[in-house]
């Protein structure tokens, strides 16, 4: 990156990285406000910039709710496991009869291995992270869409790639999903993105060491980019209904390949 300043169009005495998504104007907090991928000026959002101010001064809570309440139900179920630890194999997802339903390719996102604490201790720390980073420029619906669609993608990957009786549990393919998604914003924004792309290659790496689904974290990752490259692309407000189509594409695409994966199976 540059080590040129770059100041605000409106307040050329404020000192600032962030540029309008459509027009490239470098622009300071007060005149910003978020769009469907990074953050607009004042003229491209249709918005006063004394009216934008207070997006910044919002709480965590107001900032990143959906993000939250994942984490929350991710900890919560993990203390049921604790106290239970016969719910780990009723929520789990494996290539077994009985085991490779719909609702536990969904279930298995929110249980983590009770055996290693640093699996739900790494899985809510990024997805803290990233959540704060891209619920408040992506909304919650897109966010909520781009988690749950990674994390059924990461599972697919499962079960077209993996061995007979493979299982898992963990909501890693969600979170490769995310990382793959601040990737794609980051380059949106003309940002650096090679310390995320560094970080997701290290991760993928240990992805092969035992007991790790590579498989979940390819899926969602994959996914993950694919979902937000649509939100990149269709991110004008005519442009929404053709968004949210082509998202509508890619779950029904999703689904297909999980009726074939399952078609496939030898019980």
């Amino acid at each position: 990156m540059s080590d040129e300043l770059t100041y605000c169009y409106k307040h050329p005495d404020r000192e600032t990285g962030v540029s309008c998504q459509r027009c490239d104007r470098y622009i300071c907090p007060q005149c910003s406000t978020p769009g469907a991928v990074g953050y607009l000026c004042p003229e491209d959002a249709g918005v006063p910039s004394t009216v934008v101010k207070a997006n910044f001064q919002k709480t965590i809570w107001q900032l990143m709710p959906v993000t939250l309440v994942l984490m929350a139900a991710n900890i919560i179920v993990f203390a049921l496991q604790l106290m239970d630890p016969t719910l780990t194999e009723a929520l789990l997802y494996a290539k077994f009869p009985g085991y490779s339903t719909l609702e536990r390719a969904f279930t298995s996102g929110f249980a983590h291995s009770t055996a290693d604490f640093l699996h739900i201790a790494f899985n809510m720390w990024s997805l803290y992270i990233l959540g704060r980073m891209l619920e408040p420029v992506l909304g919650k619906l897109k966010f909520i869409l781009l988690y749950f669609l990674s994390l059924f993608a990461g599972v697919i990957a499962v079960l077209l790639l993996s061995d007979i009786q493979t299982s898992v549990v963990g909501a890693s393919g969600a979170i490769f999903g995310l990382m793959a998604a601040l990737i794609v914003v980051l380059r949106v924004l003309k940002s650096d993105a090679r310390q995320v792309i560094i970080l997701v290659v290290v991760n993928f790496a240990l992805s092969f060491s035992p007991g790790i689904s590579w498989q979940a974290h390819l899926g969602g990752f994959l996914a993950g980019g694919l979902i937000t490259l649509v939100y990149a692309k269709f991110r004008k407000p005519t442009e929404q209904a053709t968004l949210y189509i082509l998202i509508g594409v890619i779950a029904v695409a999703l689904g297909g390949l999980w009726i074939y994966g399952n078609s496939i199976l030898p019980f």
